[in-house]
């Protein structure tokens, strides 16, 4: 939910500024304030006495710990003067104080007091003339404030411009008119099926992943590479799917958007490691199986990428655990550290993408060429191995379906951050999308260690070629030894001769 709040322009006459007060844009001890700037110049009151206060919410209502967190865009607005234009990366230098309270009688409490600047990217589409005068610029949005929790039901926010010509501070930026902000938040009534979901998802995935690790234990080999990774994409799940925002509830912390962050993280990193070993271990005719190693070369930019993903959101959200009107965007160093970490990150997922796509062409052209050798096995063995087949292909389809749905969720989500940026923020299909791929992700998740876990059924007997069966938690080191030989007169042969055996 996006709600808009304009800021109401505050008279500060005290000779020193530097003392605490806070100015309240309504209410009992609401502050003396203008209308407008012809107000100001009529009553020569200048810019370092104006002081732009933004109570949130608005009259009657009171913010709740259910919103989670509290992000902030900032939008200017800013005149056109000719004898005071906007110069050429123009910066404004904010004084901003943000306090809190939890009735609406007791005494505001100071949460920060920070000095921060905002660039200034703004374009006037009218020729710069005097008839002109007056007209708006055009401004993007900037980012403002985040924070990681709503622990509290009011907050009063007071922004200052201090006006210094000698150190060049807010000078050359326009006049300012209005500010206006942009508050971000989840809805109460979201959060609460989101925390439905997490806590019935929870012992769901644990069930299954004690089920799954039980049938690995019950077998007389040691557990596989694949069944390894497997079960450590259910503990990177079960790691997401743990509730631990219930304490959010009742408690004041506001690292939960960073934890989140880092959670969901080793989650994805996880489940892209999976695929290239999934593929790996299904490639019939690599020499280098079941062993974790032989994926260094493809798993090392998985590695890379996360890692500065990791870096970049402690210098994003880390930061602002202490400073919440801090963004890394706002410096030329911090756009170029950001836009290095986004830019090593996007070629590391290119070639994961190249390395991923190369290893299913091979996976299935092998398959493709070894179906031949099926119908020389015995009855049991072929439909085994026609089971492995479904089994690989029936995953690998859902697997390309998760990943187009998680590719669409991530576009929808920056498409719907740049729509509450222009204030168009009446859209209910995304609660429903970001709901929709968390429970796929859980489905998924959920239905290879169904589908992968090794079966404590022996197969029947071949009265006809007197050919045992094979435990199916033995798939993949049958498909290893068979597979590896060329041609199905030998593959017959040696699935006789195990059989036998």
């Amino acid at each position: 939910m996006a709600t808009p709040y304009q800021a109401v322009k505050c008279i500060d006459t005290r000779k020193n500024h530097h003392r605490t007060k806070w100015f309240e844009p309504w209410g009992h001890n609401h502050c003396e304030n203008i209308k407008d700037l012809d107000e100001a110049i009529h009553r020569q009151i200048e810019a370092n006495d104006i002081v732009f206060a933004v109570h949130v919410p608005h009259p009657s209502y009171e913010m709740s710990s259910w919103f989670q967190f509290m992000l902030y865009i900032m939008q200017f607005e800013i005149i056109f003067k000719r004898d005071n234009q906007i110069k050429d990366n123009a910066e404004v230098t904010l004084d901003v104080s943000l306090a809190y309270r939890d009735d609406r009688s007791s005494e505001w409490k100071e949460m920060t007091h920070e000095t921060e600047t905002r660039k200034l990217k703004c374009t006037f589409g009218s020729p710069k003339t005097i008839e002109n005068e007056g007209r708006q610029y055009e401004c993007d949005a900037v980012p403002f404030m985040e924070i990681g929790t709503v622990a509290h039901k009011f907050y009063l926010i007071n922004i200052r411009l201090p006006v210094n010509e000698k150190k060049g501070i807010n000078v050359g930026i326009g006049v300012i008119k209005d500010i206006g902000l942009v508050g971000i938040h989840q809805n109460g009534g979201f959060t609460k099926i989101w925390f439905a979901m997490k806590t019935f998802l929870t012992p769901s995935i644990i069930i299954i992943m004690v089920w799954y690790w039980r049938r690995i234990t019950m077998m007389t080999r040691a557990p596989v590479l694949l069944e390894k990774v497997i079960f450590a994409l259910g503990i990177s799940m079960t790691f997401i799917n743990i509730p631990v925002e219930w304490f959010s509830i009742g408690y004041d912390w506001t690292w939960m958007l960073l934890f989140g962050d880092i959670r969901q993280g080793i989650f994805y990193a996880m489940l892209l490691s999976f695929w290239i070993i999934f593929c790996g271990e299904h490639m019939m005719d690599q020499n280098e199986r079941n062993s974790f190693s032989g994926y260094w070369k493809q798993v090392g930019p998985i590695a890379v990428g996360s890692f500065c993903l990791f870096v970049f959101d402690m210098c994003e959200r880390g930061v602002q655990l202490k400073n919440p009107f801090y963004s890394i965007w706002t410096t030329e160093v911090g756009t170029e550290l950001a836009m290095a970490f986004i830019i090593v990150a996007g070629i590391c997922l290119c070639l994961y993408f190249l390395f991923l796509c190369f290893m299913v062409f091979q996976v299935f052209r092998n398959i493709s060429g070894k179906q031949c050798s099926l119908p020389a096995m015995s009855k049991t063995r072929r439909l085994h191995y026609e089971g492995l087949i479904f089994r690989f292909k029936f995953l690998m389809l859902t697997t390309l379906g998760c990943a187009a749905m998680t590719v669409s969720f991530f576009i929808v989500n920056q498409l719907f951050e740049g729509q509450w940026k222009w204030g168009q923020w009446k859209f209910q299909a995304y609660s429903a999308f970001f709901t929709g791929v968390y429970g796929m992700w859980n489905l998924y998740v959920f239905a290879l260690m169904f589908l992968y876990a090794p079966s404590h059924k022996k197969y029947g007997e071949d009265q006809s070629d007197g050919d045992l069966g094979v435990s199916s938690g033995e798939d993949f080191q049958l498909t290893t030894t068979i597979t590896h030989v060329d041609g199905p007169t030998e593959v017959y042969k040696l699935a006789r001769k195990e059989a036998q055996e």
